[in-house]
Formats: C-alpha cells, structure tokens, sequence
C-alpha cells in the first residue's frame, strides 16, 4: 500500500546517512509502525533488528519516539512484561519535559495494555482513562477514538460497548482510516459476543471494507474471522477512490462548510450524513477544521432531488 512504498522509500534514503542516524531512526520507526499496523509483526520486528532498533536510545527528539514504538514492538510479539517496564520508564522521561499529548506519543495507550495483560485490569484502566482525559484535553478527534478504543479494550461489560460506540463517533470525523477500523471491527465483535448479530454484522462490514481499503491485512483476517463466528460471510469488496469523493459526499462536505446541516440537504438520516462525511475526511486527509481548505471552492451543496434517495449511504 502507499503508506508502506512512502516508508520503504525513507529507510532507503536514510540508510545513505549512515546507520544510528537521527534520520534513520525515524525512518525505521515509521517503517515499524506502518508493518504492526499492517499485521505484520515478524517482518517488524526483522527490520528492527537488521537496523539496530533498540538500546541505546538516541538523545534527539524523533517523532515518532523511538522508545514507544521499540516498546509497542515488545508488546506486539508477547513480551508484555518487557513493554510495561520500557513503557512506565517512557512515561517517567516524557511527563517532565510536558509531553502530554497522546497524538504525539502514545506511550500511555500503549501502557494499558501491557498493565492490562501484566497486572491488574484498575491499573490499566486508570492508565487509559488517564490518556482519554488528555486526548480530550487537546481536542483531536483521533486521539479521542483511539484513547477510547483501548480504555474500551480494558474494560468490562457494557461500559465496553459505550466506550466503542463513542470511539466511533470520534473517529468518523477524523482522516485516521486505520484507527477508524479498528474501533469498527472491535465494536462488530463486542456486539456479536452479546448476542446482537444485526447490529455487530454492520459496524464488521464497514470495519472491513475500511481496512481493505488501508491495507491493514491483520485487521482484515480479524474482521472476516468475526463475521464468520456470527455466520455471516464477507461481501465482495471494492476499493474505495482514494482521490475523489462522491456527488454525495461532496454534498455532504458543501453543505457542512456552509454551516448547513448535511442530512437536511440530502434528505438522509444522521447516521448515513456521518458516514458520508466520515469518507470524505479520510479521502481529503483532514477534519472538519481543515475540511473548507481542503476542498477549494466546494460549489453549492447540491440538489437534494439529484442526491437523496436510498442508495448507499457510503457514497
């Protein structure tokens, strides 16, 4: 997928600067990050270690930082006692220097659920609640769902589901695809374990054509393993137009830059101008904030007879 030939492309430029370079080790931390989250830890940790990824840490500034994701490493191949630690020194390194912002160093999220696998299930999820209280504080709603989906993952009982209902909420107005799939297919599962298949068969669905369309294959096994459980087969896919947006999302998009309320303008309900818009942040790679530059002149919202109707409230 692109994000992985944009990573693959840095580390080479960056193994021309020689090896424990500033450089290099953002580039390989990137490169980390986007095979985890691709489900593919052995490469991972392979890249890892044929770049020297780990002790001693360099002293500079790298976004991301090196230590969190060495440690999310750990964490990723069972060695949950080893994160806990490496991630709880993090933190003690971090909270000094005013380092609070989850969107720029997840180590807490990250923390939870190493505590949740190591100690015991108050202390992570006081560390979680922790991290969502901070995402709240700075306001992205990426941070927020992605705070809330793993406070959602060292929870119990019903407060789990609420947690990822809101998690989703959050996310569907934010660009963040990935993180977007991930609350999509842990809800689907938390649904399906209560019994509410109609209900979990939605948010999988959605869940997996997401990471299909962000190539997160461990996320996708996931999503067709659960819709299995629940005796439902997956739909064919399709790959979604990452370059354009739809007349009805561009609708949506219009309308919601004029200060209009988009499900009005389309003669929809809430939930399908939610995920109208939703697409249209992950398309553009913005968020309601950036969505009026990101769209250049959006026209007029569009003429509700040409775009309401019951087609696929997706676009």
């Amino acid at each position: 997928m692109e994000a992985e030939d944009f990573a693959r492309a840095g580390l080479r430029l960056a193994e021309r600067v020689g090896p424990r370079t500033p450089a290099l080790w953002y580039a390989t931390g990137v490169m980390i990050e986007v095979l985890l989250a691709r489900g593919r830890t052995a490469e991972a940790e392979r890249v890892a270690r044929d770049h020297d990824f780990g002790e001693p840490f360099p002293a500079t500034v790298t976004i991301p930082d090196c230590e969190t994701v060495h440690a999310a490493l750990l964490l990723a191949t069972g060695r949950a006692e080893e994160a806990a630690a490496a991630l709880a020194d993090i933190g003690r390194r971090l909270e000094p220097r005013g380092k609070r912002n989850p969107s720029c160093s997840p180590w807490q999220l990250h923390l939870a659920l190493a505590e949740a696998a190591t100690t015991s299930p108050a202390k992570a999820l006081a560390t979680a609640q922790d991290a969502v209280a901070r995402a709240r504080q700075y306001g992205a709603p990426s941070a927020i769902g992605q705070a809330l989906r793993v406070t959602a993952e060292v929870s119990e009982g019903a407060d789990r589901i609420k947690l990822l209902e809101e998690s989703v909420d959050w996310l569907d107005q934010s660009p963040a695809a990935y993180e977007l799939a991930r609350s999509l297919v842990a809800l689907g599962a938390a649904l399906r374990r209560t019994e509410r298949h109609a209900e979990a068969a939605e948010h999988l669905y959605r869940g997996l054509e997401t990471a299909q369309d962000c190539g997160a294959d461990g996320l996708v096994e996931e999503a067709r393993a659960e819709l299995a459980a629940a005796g439902l087969r997956p739909r064919a896919l399709h790959t979604a137009d990452g370059n354009s947006l739809t007349a009805r999302e561009r609708a949506a998009a219009g309308a919601t830059v004029r200060g209009l309320d988009p499900a009005a303008v389309l003669g929809v309900d809430a939930t399908a101008a939610s995920r109208l818009l939703s697409a249209v942040y992950r398309k553009l790679g913005t968020d309601r904030s950036g969505l009026a530059l990101a769209l250049g002149d959006p026209g007029e919202p569009g003429d509700p007879a040409e775009t309401s109707g019951a087609a696929d409230p997706l676009g």
